[in-house]
């Protein structure tokens, strides 16, 4: 799939926790490096506790501060990027609707050469936040849905894409779809007994699904060409095994005209 490498873009993350904490240094070096304006938009309501030092991107002065904001701030003034997070998390698909539409479209009556392109990136916890993307990545029109999930060692980023009305390729919850009758709660529901358990993860893992969501990231903004759709991952094994683009097959009609019977 072509992705243009200089349209305006912008980039939702949901998520600067587990796997988001990691992607979003990247995402900033990336922004900085590329020739289109990039927008990101960093959404988490979670705060910093002492025991996300263990295996998320912060330090102790971080603790007591809202994730996103911690994570927004310092790569945005890394990189000259502008700051943009909102505190708090997104449950809502009206909210999140809002969030995904271009702000701007490229008409005849203006100079903007193209319409903003969106990126939305999941980098949640919960599968009731993956049903609320899945039901919106379903009414856009045009939208990439790029959603990291993973246990202790092993889990799977999977790129989804809408093209003109159309499914290009398939969200997680449809490779998935186990995820869309899983009946978990929002972040923002859960008790505070229920906030103090968690699903154990590793800090490998983190890192394995966010070295995939930038590499989708990178080849999307910089090489401007996508030749993966989603990759499953092992950081016990050290492995991952991704699922390539296949190669659009040429018309009848176009054989014939290339091979001179046109």
């Amino acid at each position: 799939m072509r992705y243009s490498a200089t349209a305006p873009v912008k980039i939702i993350v949901l998520g600067a926790g587990g796997t988001g904490g990691y992607v979003i240094p990247h995402l900033y070096r990336i922004a900085f490096a590329r020739k289109g304006r990039v927008r990101i938009i960093v959404c988490d309501g979670d705060i910093v506790e002492q025991k996300n030092l263990v295996r998320q991107n912060f330090v102790e002065q971080d603790i007591g501060r809202n994730k996103a904001q911690v994570l927004a701030e310092r790569y945005s003034e890394a990189f000259g990027i502008e700051c943009e997070y909102r505190s708090s998390f997104v449950e809502d698909e009206a909210e999140l609707r809002e969030l995904v539409c271009p702000d701007f479209y490229s008409t005849p009556r203006n100079d903007i050469p193209e319409t903003q392109r969106v990126i939305l990136l999941g980098c949640v916890d919960n599968n009731k936040s993956r049903q609320m993307c899945h039901n919106v990545f379903r009414d856009i029109p045009n939208l990439i849905y790029i959603d990291s999930g993973n246990d202790e060692f092993t889990g799977q980023v999977v790129c989804g894409v809408r093209q003109n009305g159309h499914t290009t390729y398939k969200p997680v919850c449809s490779l998935y779809p186990e995820l869309l009758k899983d009946e978990d709660k929002f972040p923002s529901e859960l008790s505070c007994a229920e906030r103090t358990v968690s699903a154990p993860q590793s800090v490998t893992a983190n890192l394995f699904a966010s070295m995939a969501m930038v590499a989708f990231l990178y080849d999307l903004l910089i090489c401007g060409e996508l030749k993966t759709r989603y990759v499953t991952f092992s950081s016990k094994h050290i492995g991952m095994r991704a699922e390539l683009v296949k190669p659009r097959k040429k018309s009848k009609k176009g054989r014939e005209k290339k091979n001179g019977r046109a």
